[in-house]
Formats: C-alpha cells, structure tokens, sequence
C-alpha cells in the first residue's frame, strides 16, 4: 500500500510543479508521478529533509525540485521544437 501512496504523492507534487509553472509535463499522468519522484530527489540532494514528511517525501522540497525539473525539461522541450 505504501507503494502507491508514493505513486499518488509523487503524481500530485508533480502535476502541481505544472500548475505553478503553468506548463504541462509531458507523458501525462505517467509525467507527472516521473517529474514528482525525481523532483523529490533533486529537492532532496538541493535543499536536504526539512518540513512535512508524507509517504517519503519532504513536500517542500519535493515541490521545489519538481518546479526546476519542469522547468529545465519545458525549456529543453521548447529548444528542441525551434532547432526542427
């Protein structure tokens, strides 16, 4: 059962990564719970464990790493669009 809390956790902070940037994530859902998981990690390594703890995940930092992560892949994303 945790495994899916982890899924939903890490789909909800990356769906509000997108909402907060105003971009989507792209792959959908299957995005979302990537841009979530990896972005915890990244604010993991960045900004260490501090705040609200839920299912692993520090939420504040978790947020703030998937918002760099969405935002570096958006902008790659857009380059990649111009460059064709």
């Amino acid at each position: 059962m945790s495994f899916i809390w982890f899924l939903i956790i890490g789909g909800l902070i990356g769906w509000l990564a997108g909402v907060i940037l105003g971009k989507d994530v792209p792959g959908g859902i299957i995005g979302n719970i990537i841009a979530g998981i990896v972005g915890a990690w990244i604010g993991g390594m960045l900004l260490g464990s501090w705040g609200p703890k839920v299912s692993d995940f520090y939420i504040v930092p978790a947020i703030i790493g998937a918002i760099i992560l969405v935002f570096v892949v958006s902008f790659i994303m857009k380059s990649m669009r111009k460059a064709s």
